[in-house]
């Protein structure tokens, strides 16, 4: 339980720093460095035990200032939804905005869904053509509240930079369950940005 604890104080701590930092490259660094020593080191690392000694570090596509992207929301009201899991059990959200925005000069949009379990968060997942052959195929996590993942916002848009996108959990080890990506969240781009799979 304080292991848990520990693990959640950490990320939220780091994504603080994340969004106090001037420039995102250095934090973006700062970033990467922290999840590779939490990964390898700590009770809650989502790696299976066994892999954690000949752990050298998670990978990343290069930076590219161009995926750091601000999104207009637009509200949207809807009901609660199950979304697929890499488990058994789906998981209830609720979509709760789309995000529309530019990358590389493509107006894109994604749904921010709405946890809708005790304390809820604000989720925001996706795939793209990387997908299952660059990146996970499950999709990654751009934004997801209940982890402490949240860059923020900049002047009344939400701040998404692809370059801290990660993998889910199950991603490392199946006995993780995880929400993925719905399918209403690919892009029709690659987003060479983020983590890599791994795996």
């Amino acid at each position: 339980m304080l292991d848990l604890l520990d693990w959640k104080r950490r990320i939220f701590a780091l994504y603080e720093h994340v969004r106090a930092a001037d420039d995102p490259e250095d934090a973006w660094r700062l970033w990467r460095t922290t999840r590779d020593e939490l990964f390898r080191s700590h009770p809650q690392s989502p790696l299976p035990a066994e892999a954690r000694a000949a752990f050298r570090g998670l990978d990343y596509f290069p930076y590219d200032p161009a995926a750091r992207v601000t999104a207009v929301l637009e509200d949207v009201a809807a009901g609660p939804r199950p979304v697929e899991t890499s488990g058994q059990e789906p998981i209830v959200f609720r979509q709760l905005a789309r995000a529309s925005f530019e990358l590389r000069d493509r107006p894109l949009a994604l749904d921010v869904y709405w946890l809708e379990r005790y304390g809820g968060g604000v989720f925001l997942p996706f795939r793209d053509r990387t997908s299952g052959l660059e990146s996970f195929g499950g999709g990654r996590y751009v934004l997801d509240t209940v982890k402490g993942a949240d860059l923020g916002s900049d002047g009344g848009r939400l701040v998404l930079d692809f370059n801290f996108s990660y993998n889910p959990s199950c991603s490392y080890d199946p006995g993780w369950a995880c929400p993925l990506a719905p399918p209403a969240n690919t892009l029709d781009v690659g987003v060479e940005a983020g983590e890599r799979h791994s795996g």
